[in-house]
């Protein structure tokens, strides 16, 4: 592996420590299932305590960075080129419910570019990372995109909200990050999905590109409703044929 730069190195390390509460949270929201306490309130805290980390450790380093994140929204820095893009738990459905597939997100945009992107899967302790020109990373083992060319044999991620797909075999796991992680690291071949905000997917757009992948033009400056394709480049121009409402 190729050594990774100093922000990525810090978004690793917030991402480590950010985790360490959330699965205590979601260790103690398995008990409010069954006491019947309010697991929304309960997660919406957790949001908040996870991104008051991860904004704390990033702000350690890079004091003049600015920040998009969920909870807080824009947080406007002496430097607004550079800017990390946070979802601290992508997949707050699964959370809530206790389905142990949920994940910490931080992407890094500059210049209107996403250079580098971080997605931590704590219950799974895996950790997928990209850098521009660097390579994506799963527990710092390399990884690349599908190489199957038949769309047959293709299982793509997608909720199918407002999209028809024809004849591709698709899962809808319920946490955008983790899809395109799964994309770049080969165990989806495609993912496609609307209405997406932009930190559902930041980190997942560097970690495809630099597995391999190809993803459409995306409008980083856009906040909500995102729409996102992305594939390896064998089969990127098939998957958009067979898609229709995009």
């Amino acid at each position: 592996m190729n050594r990774i730069s100093p922000n990525l190195n810090i978004m690793i390390k917030a991402a480590e420590k950010a985790s360490k509460v959330l699965i205590r949270d979601f260790g103690e929201l398995e008990n409010l299932q069954v006491t019947q306490k309010g697991p929304k309130d309960f997660v919406t805290n957790s949001d908040k305590k996870v991104e008051k980390i991860l904004i704390e450790e990033l702000e350690k380093y890079k004091k003049n960075y600015s920040f998009l994140s969920e909870e807080n929204g824009k947080i406007e820095n002496k430097d607004k080129e550079n800017v990390w893009i946070i979802d601290p738990i992508d997949g707050t459905n699964n959370f809530l419910h206790g389905i142990p597939h949920f994940s910490i997100s931080i992407g890094l945009k500059s210049s209107n570019e996403i250079i580098a992107g971080v997605i931590f899967d704590p219950i799974k302790n895996e950790l997928f990372f990209g850098e521009k020109n660097n390579g994506s990373y799963i527990n710092n083992h390399r990884i690349r995109v599908s190489k199957k060319n038949n769309l047959d044999e293709c299982l793509f991620a997608s909720n199918n909200a407002g999209i028809k797909s024809e004849n591709l075999s698709t899962r809808n796991l319920g946490s955008a990050a983790l899809d395109l992680a799964y994309v770049g690291s080969g165990r989806f071949d495609g993912y496609f999905q609307n209405n997406l905000h932009i930190w559902d997917i930041a980190a997942g757009i560097i970690i495809v590109k630099e597995a391999g992948g190809t993803i459409n033009d995306i409008n980083l400056s856009q906040i909500e409703n995102v729409n996102i394709r992305a594939s390896s480049n064998t089969i990127y121009e098939k998957m958009l044929k067979k898609l229709s409402n995009f």
